[in-house]
């Protein structure tokens, strides 16, 4: 008794210690990283914030000329970048990587830390930056920036190393004598190709897997998010020098299309996020060096709204999912099947909320949803609700369209918040994707009938189901063929950093994030070596050369003893093997089996 009363004591006492080292944070240095030049001033002289007016038609080949979407303001112009020039940055970053790849996971988990640090501290100026070059509200940016990086950041300090560790397996009937088991290491230098929707998490995403797991990363930012690119570039170098990492460990790199070629070719996989015609352009480039690539291109996906919901409390969700960062979001909302006991009341919700929303430059005042990034992107949108109209379709409400006075041949950056009704699948709006504050809305009156239409598109990446009834969801969700599912809530499977992302059909194949896309990053390696230092391979005297006579009858029987479905067929086997091994020499004689 004395003895089970000091092992609770001491097990009590080191699970106080435990208790104890939680309670203390860890040690992390804090960084400097110049911002004077991207930091929101309160006062400008004309030169330093003329309006840049982007025309249709050509651009430079030589630089990136970068403005803010919301005001068109001038930010300035970066270089784009060469063939030449690219691969200059793939040679020194995989002269870091040589030396990070002996790195420790103490190391690289420090370095997280670091930019955990910095990132928490400095929510503000670096959602300010993501703002002016990409035009989402102060408020998206920390929801589609902070928290998903930072979500990203702690599951890899918590689980990070364990998903990299080897993976011990089975060894089989044959090989009871080894031990097996899968390495991952690291493939050198990851590029990464990103787009303009989310210009800091872009980068931050494939570059925090691919330094955690051992390798440099090249980032291709887009010409329309170069400027933010290059700030945040400065943070993470700067993190890098204060654990004592290679400088050239993490490369960002701008430019056009020449550069996003030219990386494909000198890479050792390379990660694309962008659209189908383009991912099939870096699927092309990249079979002539046979580099693997995954690619995320896209969605459409279904939100589908059973009648057994709370309609108040979906619609405030459905109208997150269509208009977070002005619809400009790969994961967002594009079809809304609503059943058609609740419709009315569903619409007359969406609407409401709709009329509520405020749009304009997010950084000059209050508003709900801020500027469409791509220049001539409004002119897309209108001509995907233009073709539903004449086709049938009703504008239920809209706000109105910001055209600043620029000139006849300058697009507006803005689009008001759309909802549309009484649309069809026979309507480009509900095929191609719209990459915008639509919402199009339509009824069905069965399950059936609801994944009938969800899966009636080209594109599969993920899709919302809504009911009162969470198996009634679940069994809709695992009819609808894509990437990923979210039971009554929307695209929450990617603050699950430990779910793979990715999708099916024309939104792509392979997975980023999670533990699937963190070993995307390694070479996975497989490893077989002896169990017991006293037991060694021989090959059996039937085998070795020049085999024996009864060589194939040996294989008979071993292929019995390991594999028959009886255990007593098994037994016979082994006896038959024993014959083969017990016969003598050179005897030539050929065994009859066992029967």
């Amino acid at each position: 008794m004395e003895l089970w009363w000091a092992m609770l004591v001491m097990a009590m006492a080191f699970l106080l210690c435990r208790l104890l080292l939680m309670l203390i944070p860890p040690i992390v240095p804090s960084i400097e990283v110049y911002a004077s030049d991207v930091m929101m001033q309160e006062s400008h002289t004309v030169e330093e914030s003329y309006i840049y007016i982007p025309r249709k038609g050509g651009v430079p080949t030589d630089r990136v000329y970068c403005y803010e979407p919301a005001t068109m303001k001038y930010l300035g112009l970066v270089p784009a970048l060469n063939n030449d020039e690219v691969r200059e940055h793939v040679r020194q970053a995989r002269e870091a990587q040589r030396e990070w790849a002996g790195s420790s996971f103490k190391q690289r988990r420090q370095l997280l830390r670091v930019l955990l640090k910095y990132i928490i501290e400095h929510q503000e100026l670096i959602c300010q930056v993501s703002s002016r070059d990409s035009g989402k509200t102060m408020v998206d940016a920390a929801l589609g920036e902070i928290m998903t990086t930072c979500e990203k950041i702690t599951w890899l300090l918590d689980e990070g190393e364990h998903w990299l560790k080897p993976e011990y397996r089975s060894t089989g009937r044959a090989m009871p004598h080894k031990c097996a088991w899968v390495e991952f290491r690291p493939l050198g230098v990851i590029g990464a190709i990103v787009p303009w929707n989310y210009p800091f998490h872009n980068i931050f995403n494939p570059m925090l897997a691919a330094v955690f797991s051992g390798n440099a990363v090249v980032v291709k930012v887009s010409e329309h998010a170069s400027w933010s690119g290059c700030f945040y570039l400065r943070i993470i170098q700067a993190a890098l020098q204060s654990v004592g990492a290679p400088a050239d460990l993490v490369h960002v790199i701008t430019g056009y299309a020449e550069t996003g070629e030219a990386l494909v070719s000198c890479v050792d996989k390379v990660i694309f996020v962008g659209s189908p015609g383009v991912g099939k352009l870096v699927m092309q480039n990249a079979s002539r060096t046979l580099t693997p690539v995954i690619l995320e291109l896209g969605g459409k996906d279904a939100f589908v709204v059973c009648e057994d919901v709370d309609v108040p409390q979906v619609a405030q969700v459905a109208v997150r999912a269509a208009l977070q960062s002005s619809g400009q979001n790969c994961a967002g909302a594009e079809r809304f099947y609503v059943h058609s006991d609740i419709y009315p009341s569903f619409v007359n919700q969406v609407i409401k909320i709709v009329k509520s929303v405020r749009v304009g430059p997010p950084l000059d005042g209050k508003y709900d949803m801020g500027a469409i990034c791509l220049q001539e992107d409004t002119e897309r949108l209108q001509i995907l609700v233009n073709d539903a109209v004449e086709k049938g379709a009703e504008i239920a409400v809209r706000g109105k369209l910001f055209i600043g006075d620029l000139g006849d041949d300058v697009v507006g950056q803005f689009y008001p918040p759309t909802v549309i009704l009484n649309v069809n699948h026979s309507m480009q709006i509900m095929q191609e994707e719209i990459f915008g504050p639509i919402i199009a809305i339509m009824k069905f009156n069965t399950d059936d009938e609801a994944v009938l239409l969800a899966n009636d598109t080209n594109f599969g990446l993920g899709c919302a189901v809504f009911s009162g009834n969470n198996y009634r969801a679940s069994v809709i969700a695992s009819k609808i063929y894509s990437g990923f599912a979210a039971i009554n809530d929307f695209a929450v499977t990617y603050m699950c950093q430990s779910l793979p992302f990715g999708g099916v059909k024309r939104s792509g194949f392979g997975r980023f994030s999670g533990v699937e896309g963190l070993r995307g990053c390694c070479l996975v390696k497989a490893v077989v070596q002896d169990r017991f230092k006293f037991i060694k391979t021989i090959i059996p005297k039937p085998l070795q050369y020049p085999v024996a006579e009864n060589a194939f009858e040996f294989e008979e029987a071993l292929v019995e003893a390991c594999y028959s479905l009886s255990v007593w067929n098994r037994l016979r086997g082994l006896v038959n093997l024993i014959k083969f091994l017990m016969a003598p020499e050179n005897s030539g004689q050929s065994w009859k089996k066992t029967h």
